[in-house]
């Protein structure tokens, strides 16, 4: 009996009440934390700054930009801080200091691109 029968008759094979998927234990894993995550997380939030920034005076040349919408720009901004400097003490990487920043970026475009 090879291990994978082995395991799959002990039951030590299904974890999370998912079944036995011998195929998973062989799957070469793919690097969370490449190289290339930062550059590309920093290309990402210079294209989103970019149309947030374009979107959101085009609101304020139009005179349409809401008392909220200038509201939301201040405390995106402490919100992101807040959070970066949390996973910067925290001791994470390079790129989760910069995720907050990318997500709030990336929610303002997808809500900007309804509103205009």
């Amino acid at each position: 009996m090879s291990r994978l029968q082995e395991m799959a008759a002990a039951g030590r094979g299904a974890t999370c009440g998912t079944a036995f998927h011998p195929h998973v234990m062989f799957m070469k894993k793919s690097a969370r934390h490449s190289s290339h995550a930062l550059p590309m997380m920093m290309a990402q939030l210079t294209l989103a700054s970019w149309e947030t920034i374009f979107r959101r005076g085009l609101l304020m040349a139009q005179g349409t930009c809401s008392a909220a919408e200038y509201q939301r720009m201040v405390t995106e901004k402490t919100t992101a801080v807040r959070n970066s400097v949390a996973a910067l003490t925290a001791g994470h990487g390079h790129a989760a200091v910069m995720a907050p920043f990318l997500h709030r970026t990336r929610a303002n475009v997808r809500r900007l691109r309804r509103q205009t």
